[in-house]
């Protein structure tokens, strides 16, 4: 026997193996991120045709309260993740899905892991600064006013699913000083595109949170949409992230 017969098979296995380690893992991944000595879970979200020769859409998601915990997992399970396994080729986007701690919310901390772990996927895939996007529902929801407030410049776009700024003693506004708080956020806001959806028999969140926002946004000249869900209670996330309509706008959206 020939001593060279199985070198094709050779050449073929080393082949396999270079196209193996060029290759990229997809689906939702398991990652993490040290911020002030503390170790934070969170997931990112590669769609399956994804190709480093494309620069990607980023879609940031803050999940509500029923998510909160230190797993790393429960927060694609409810809104944007459920949507995405639901309808993966709607959303062509690397999404990143980062978890508040049991008992705490995305102001301070929480916030500052959800911004650390959209700048480590930016860092890490191949993105599109120009189009990166902020959405939560009801926790996540007020979260993506927080967030939007504080990093105007980093979004191209924002949906808020069944979010509050004021809740009064309950949750109590971020904005200082007094005076209207969606007067003062929308002014803050003008420039960003907004989508708001909200259900109207919501008994968690009054959707007169949402009307307001979107009322003050309009006076502010922003370019907002607001859709409110007639009889849905609060979960109105299932509907927003299903609405081809709301999907390609968002996707529209880039940066000037």
């Amino acid at each position: 026997m020939s001593k060279y017969r199985f070198l094709p098979i050779i050449l073929l296995l080393t082949g396999m193996g270079t196209l193996n380690a060029q290759s990229v893992e997809t689906g939702f991944l398991n990652r993490s991120l040290v911020l002030d000595g503390v170790e934070h879970r969170y997931q990112v979200y590669v769609p399956a045709n994804y190709t480093a020769d494309v620069d990607w859409p980023v879609t940031l998601f803050l999940h509500g309260a029923g998510e909160r915990g230190d797993d790393g997992l429960k927060q694609t399970q409810v809104g944007l993740g459920r949507a995405i396994r639901l309808d993966a080729a709607s959303w062509q986007t690397l999404a990143v899905f980062p978890q508040v701690p049991s008992g705490e919310s995305w102001q301070g901390v929480a916030g500052e892991v959800a911004m650390a772990a959209l700048d480590a996927t930016l860092d890490e895939f191949s993105t599109d600064d120009d189009r990166v996007y902020l959405t939560g529902l009801s926790l996540g929801g007020n979260g993506t006013w927080y967030l939007g407030h504080h990093h105007t410049e980093r979004f191209a776009a924002m949906v808020a699913v069944c979010g509050f700024l004021d809740l009064g003693e309950r949750f109590p506004s971020f904005l200082s000083g007094g005076g209207d708080s969606f007067a003062a956020l929308a002014s803050d806001l003008s420039d960003t595109p907004v989508w708001i959806v909200h259900g109207d028999a919501d008994v968690v969140v009054p959707v007169e949170q949402s009307q307001q926002m979107a009322a003050a946004l309009e006076a502010a000249g922003a370019e907002v949409h607001y859709t409110e869900l007639p009889g849905v209670n609060h979960n109105s996330w299932d509907a927003a992230y299903a609405d081809k309509e709301l999907i390609s706008w968002l996707f529209a959206q880039a940066r000037e």
